[in-house]
């Protein structure tokens, strides 16, 4: 079957699809649209760029095999009849079958289709107030961006910069100005936490702490209110809280789909502007298929339409959609919602919904937070990674998991292995079970998400009763005017600080003691909070305490691996 096919977009679903469709049916003839003059490039990249771990930024542009996917590779590569860069689509005439385009030069020209792919991706938020036209001030959304700040800051004179967001962008923009290029970095955040939405308020605090430990200030729950500058440039960011010097500012507020020439031609959108498609890719006009960052999508947890811009899921979109512009039935069926992000040496990663999530989607749910080293306790090369699962109570269903880690395989491979069956809606029972390939130098024998949905069982159970980190410095906090017991279940070289110092509050009993000292813990408290390293063995305390009929012992998540890890001062 010949076919006229219009690509509206070329960076990552447009290309995509493009060259699957001509591998299938290499006769219809394909026409790629991109009103920018850089194409099919990874923009994920971008902060990389910039820091200097990609040194070139071609190379965002490149193949495996370092092809330049230019106009030219894709006509004589791929075999694409058209390449028009630098080309607006304006208009789409769902009745004629025709695309309205503006090329550079300011003609217009009408495109006929027999089907149609919007790929045209998403815009970046601005803030919308005064200053915001100030030279200094960047959004890092696209490579002309990743050029003008690395050259900007390679001619000198950034010695402090702004980002205004603390997503993955301005995450990872952050720390490509401080790492590599040592400049004095602030992050103001609106929310209360960085990447909120995505973790837990605990993991998130983790990375702020890690962030501090760089020099990377982070101001939580702050607003940008105006940029001020002389002449013409930035100077300075001015929030609710604070006035904060600055020679360069990365603006990292969102996004929005960029979906105006759909919505004109009157597709159906979704809330937030975003495109409504069915598993085939298909918009609300059979002819016109669409995908990336312009769509929304099933989410396996909650069923619903959801918001999923990353540049992985467009190009598998786009697989499907040159199938299914060959004629084949190929179905992109929904998302789990997995991400990863680096923050320095660690990385926070998770899939599905967050505890906050879960339970504004109407979930009866909890969460379980443990830390476990990532390997065999006795191989040299080890570290703690501290994950955190969601439970529907009464089916014990995984809703969700989150990690912080360091920044090799070994978390993200956790997330990465959950996320793949989320879609199956797997229980405690499923990731209890789950078959991991093991050798010390790679896992445990009981793999630490096998220890994880042990311990959500455990607490779904009862036998498990926990505290969470806050509660745990709440009760820390105002020790001095209440009855609680705090009991140190490692080695008493490891609690003798903390024992000695405050002996009234803080005692030190070895788990392996208590059995046969179990008379020198009170009965008349209120509460006795019991802490080990991890939370294995005060979990092991709890028990023992439940035997001889103390009903008013909780353990620490996380034990005081996690305290350390957020920053908690005792």
């Amino acid at each position: 079957m010949t076919q006229n096919i219009v690509i509206i977009g070329s960076v990552a679903l447009g290309s995509k699809a493009a060259c699957r469709l001509k591998r299938l049916e290499p006769k219809s003839y394909v026409t790629l649209i991109d009103r920018d003059k850089f194409i099919s490039y990874g923009g994920c990249g971008i902060p990389f760029y910039v820091s200097g771990d990609v040194s070139e930024l071609k190379a965002l542009q490149e193949t495996s095999f370092h092809m330049l996917r230019d106009e030219e590779f894709f006509k004589k590569v791929k075999g694409v009849d058209e390449v028009l860069t630098e080309t607006e689509a304006i208009k789409i005439d769902r009745d004629k079958k025709e695309v309205v385009i503006q090329k550079k030069d300011g003609t217009k020209e009408n495109l006929p289709y027999d089907k149609l792919v919007i790929a045209t991706g998403s815009t970046p938020n601005r803030l919308n107030i005064d200053g915001k036209d100030l030279k200094g001030i960047y959004t890092a959304s696209n490579l002309n961006d990743a050029d003008n700040i690395r050259k900007e800051i390679a001619q000198g004179g950034i010695e402090k910069a702004v980002v205004i967001g603390a997503g993955f962008i301005g995450l990872e923009m952050a720390e490509a100005l401080s790492d590599m290029w040592g400049i004095e970095v602030t992050i103001v955040e609106f929310c209360d936490q960085i990447m909120p939405g995505f973790v837990s308020k605990t993991l998130a605090q983790m990375g702020k702490e890690h962030l501090n430990e760089k020099d990377v200030k982070v101001c939580l729950s702050e607003a940008v209110q105006k940029f001020e500058g002389e002449n013409g440039k930035v100077t300075k960011v001015i929030t609710n809280k604070q006035e904060i010097e600055t020679d360069l500012v990365i603006m990292a507020v969102g996004i929005t789909p960029a979906t105006k020439i759909a919505k004109d031609a009157g597709l159906e959108v979704g809330p937030n502007g975003a495109l409504i498609v069915n598993e085939n890719m298909q918009t609300s006009d059979a002819n016109i298929f669409a995908g990336g960052d312009c769509v929304l999508l099933n989410n396996f947890i909650t069923g619903k339409k959801s918001f999923a811009p990353l540049g992985s899921l467009a190009n598998r979109q786009g697989r499907v959609i040159g199938s299914n512009l060959a004629g084949r039935d190929d179905k992109f069926k929904g998302v789990a919602g997995s991400f990863v992000v680096r923050i320095f040496d660690n990385s926070l990663c998770g899939a599905g919904l967050t505890i906050t999530n879960a339970l504004k989607e109407g979930f009866d749910a909890v969460s379980v937070q443990m830390c476990q080293l990532d390997r065999a306790h006795f191989f040299p090369e080890k570290d703690l990674m501290f994950l955190e699962l969601v439970v529907e109570k009464g089916t014990k269903r995984v809703l969700g998991i989150q990690g912080f880690g360091t920044k090799g395989d070994a978390t993200v491979g956790r997330i990465n292995a959950i996320a793949g069956i989320l879609p199956y809606k797997p229980t405690l029972a499923d990731i209890s079970n789950f078959e991991f390939a093991y050798s010390p130098p790679f896992s445990s024998a009981m793999d630490v998400i096998n220890a994880l949905a042990n311990t959500a069982e455990n607490v779904l159970d009862g036998l498990l009763e926990n505290i969470d980190q806050d509660s745990f410095y709440n009760e820390w906090q105002k020790r001095e005017n209440s009855n609680v017991l705090f009991l140190d279940c490692r080695a008493f070289q490891d609690a003798k600080t903390l024992s000695e110092k405050y002996p009234k509050q803080w005692i030190s009993l070895p788990q392996d003691e208590l059995r046969d000292r179990i008379e020198e813990v009170p009965k008349d408290k209120d509460i006795i909070i019991l802490i080990c390293n991890t939370g294995v063995r005060s979990f092991e305390a709890l028990l023992t305490l439940k035997e001889f009929g103390y009903k008013n012992a909780k353990s620490v998540e996380g034990g005081m691996a996690y305290t350390k890890k957020l920053g908690f001062e005792l």
